[in-house]
C-alpha cells in the first residue's frame, strides 16, 4: 500500500508538471501563430497519456488503501464528514472528470484544420481538466 501511496504521489508531480508545460506552450503557441507540428501532436499525447495512468494509479490506491473501509460505516457517514468525503468522493471524481476533460479537449483538438484552433482547444481543455483536478487535491498532505 505504502508503495504505490508513493509511485501515485510522485507520477502526480510528474504528471502535474508535464500538464502545465504543455497548457503554457500550447497556448504559447497559440498566441505566436505557430503551425501546429507532428512534436506537439506528441507532446499532448503524452500528457494525456501521463493523466491517464495517474488516474489508473488512483483506483488502485483508493480500492487498496485503508481509507476505502470508511465506506463501511455507511454513505451517511461518508457523506457527513468532511475528510472521508474529501478522499472517498471528491478526489476521485473530481480526477475522473479532469481527465475526462482532457481527454475530450484531445478529440476535438483532431477535428480541427486550423493550427490556431488546435492549439487552443488543447491548451483550453487542458487547462480546464487541470483546474478541475487541482481543485480536490488533499493538500495538507502535500504541504
Amino acid at each position: 500500500m505504502n508503495k504505490v501511496l508513493e509511485i501515485h504521489s510522485f507520477w502526480a508531480l510528474l504528471t502535474l508538471g508535464i500538464t502545465l508545460i504543455t497548457i503554457l506552450k500550447f497556448f504559447y503557441s497559440f498566441v505566436l501563430k505557430k503551425e501546429f507540428k507532428n512534436i506537439d501532436f506528441r507532446i499532448a499525447l503524452i500528457a494525456l497519456i501521463f493523466n491517464h495512468i495517474q488516474l489508473l494509479i488512483g483506483v488502485v490506491l483508493y480500492y487498496i488503501s485503508p481509507k476505502f473501509d470508511w465506506w463501511n460505516e455507511g454513505v451517511a457517514s461518508v457523506m457527513s464528514n468532511v475528510v472521508y468525503r474529501q478522499y472517498l468522493v471528491e478526489h476521485p471524481i473530481a480526477n475522473i472528470i479532469g481527465v475526462l476533460i482532457l481527454t475530450v479537449g484531445w478529440s476535438i483538438h483532431k477535428k480541427a484544420t486550423i493550427d490556431s484552433k488546435k492549439f487552443l482547444r488543447i491548451g483550453g481543455f487542458y487547462l480546464i481538466g487541470l483546474l478541475a483536478i487541482l481543485s480536490r487535491i488533499p493538500w495538507n498532505n502535500w504541504l
